[in-house]
């Protein structure tokens, strides 16, 4: 706009916009409506400091992605687990025990590692949802970390009636 160029350069890494503002020097003045060209070279200044302000946060807010655990931890389970499936609780249980991409569904973690009881470490199946017991409320139930919980990885009290108990790696 106001005469100055952009050039747009669209990243595919990452699918983050950038946009690279040219020097002033080939910005066309332009008349403002009160015959006034200054004004609208001191307007496309600041549009182009606003864009180049812009840019810089994008470029700051996408390092800090690209460098979050977090974020680094979810790329390298959908390289190693493959793409997150719709139905996710077994999936996750995967990334924390491993396992073949057959245990991405939650009935099949009941084939898994050896029979148990309710207690700490014990992988707890329903008919379609999988978590892992990481303790015990003071209500008496288990707490349970499961994947896809309510959308999300939770840790909380929950009913482990009717559910089945593995524990250990190879079935045996």
């Amino acid at each position: 706009m106001f005469g100055v160029r952009i050039i747009v350069f669209a990243a595919t890494l990452g699918g983050v916009a950038a946009f690279v503002p040219l020097d002033l020097a080939d910005a066309t003045p332009r008349q403002s409506s009160k015959g006034n060209h200054s004004s609208g070279l001191r307007e496309a200044h600041a549009k182009q400091h606003s864009r180049a302000s812009y840019a810089k946060r994008e470029a700051r807010t996408h390092q800090a992605r690209k460098s979050s655990p977090q974020i680094a931890v979810k790329a390298s389970a959908s390289a190693r687990l493959g793409a997150r499936p719709a139905r996710w609780c077994g999936w996750w249980m995967r990334s924390q025990f491993g396992g073949g991409p057959e245990l991405n569904l939650a009935r099949n973690w009941k084939s898994w590692g050896r029979p148990s009881g309710p207690r700490v470490g014990a992988v707890v199946v329903w008919p379609s949802h999988v978590g892992v017991i990481t303790g015990r409320a003071a209500s008496g139930q288990w707490v349970v970390k499961s994947g896809n919980d309510g959308g999300r990885v939770r840790e909380r009290p929950r009913s482990v009636a009717g559910a089945v108990f593995r524990t250990g790696g190879a079935a045996g």
